[in-house]
């Protein structure tokens, strides 16, 4: 592929079309052998880490078979080439010394650039599933799909889409052992049935100490809500009906929901949550 590749390109005299002021309509939809040096990487790529091994493995093929599949790239100011897909081909090739390498040149504004590299980067095997959910949500957040529109995109059952995203809703503590391989994503999914962030790293720790599978980490989650929903209803019932009636009005003033305890005597205390320096001092103006 690219021999042939670059007996293309140099038939119609590729240095020639490069200084072209209508290169970019004659080369678009073409593959051409396009000099590395004249090419740069996306800046849209998700991806931020590539595994060194796999790289040198990769290089090792190139230098053997050359590149078999050419990258993408699209047409930018002042002859330059930008990558929309191949950043890992792009890599090895020039980790070896190629100079040039065999590219497909097409025509993409922004919003299709990072759409494809997204896309690309989910249909990658060696994801792991909280890469796979960060790109989904960029999709969600930045190109305005709804979870519809992306699991066409991507091509998976929109509850699938759905069961990702969810997944960054874990404590980031969760998050990072299942992009390091300490949890599954059925392991993930059973958490995110845990409200609690403190419930959540309290199960965590048992999967990691007793090695939980997925089956017994769903029926200690199981028994964790059982527990809490008794403890909540049995604290419900105990508690003084001025309370009851209290709270709505004290959480409207303060913006948030509040939390109250009380013992048997009816001594208790009341708990103002916040969520940033900002608005604990909005709270503070209140109380002053």
């Amino acid at each position: 592929m690219a021999k042939a590749t670059k007996k293309q390109a140099l038939g119609r005299g590729l240095s020639a079309l490069l200084n072209e002021t209508t290169a970019n309509s004659d080369l678009v939809g073409t593959i051409v052998e396009l000099d590395i040096q004249r090419i740069e990487v996306n800046p849209f790529q998700p991806r931020s880490y590539f595994d060194e091994e796999a790289l040198n493995e990769l290089a090792n093929s190139i230098k053997e078979l050359g590149v078999i599949q050419p990258i993408t790239v699209r047409k930018t100011e002042n002859n330059k080439f930008q990558l929309v897909s191949g950043e890992r081909r792009f890599r090895a090739s020039k980790r070896i010394g190629n100079t040039t390498i065999p590219a497909y040149i097409r025509v993409a504004n922004d919003q299709e650039m990072l759409e494809m590299a997204l896309v690309e980067n989910i249909q990658r095997k060696n994801l792991d599933p909280i890469e796979v959910a960060l790109s989904y949500q960029r999709l969600v957040d930045e190109i305005k799909l709804t979870q519809e529109e992306l699991s066409v995109r991507v091509g998976k059952k929109r509850s699938t889409v759905t069961n990702y995203l969810r997944l960054l809703k874990l404590d980031p503590i969760i998050q990072t052992g299942m992009r390091d391989g300490f949890l599954s994503m059925g392991h993930g999914r059973a958490l995110i049935n845990v409200e609690n962030s403190d419930e959540q790293l309290h199960i965590y720790e048992q999967i990691i100490k007793h090695k939980l599978s997925v089956r017994q980490t769903e029926e200690l989650v199981k028994g964790t809500k059982s527990e809490n929903n008794k403890t909540k209803k049995d604290s419900q019932s105990k508690t003084p009906s001025f309370i009851k009636e209290g709270i709505p009005v004290i959480s409207d003033y303060f913006g948030h929901k509040i939390n109250v305890s009380v013992n048997a005597k009816g001594k208790g205390k009341i708990t103002i949550p916040f969520h940033s320096e900002e608005d604990f001092n909005r709270i503070k103006k209140l109380l002053e």
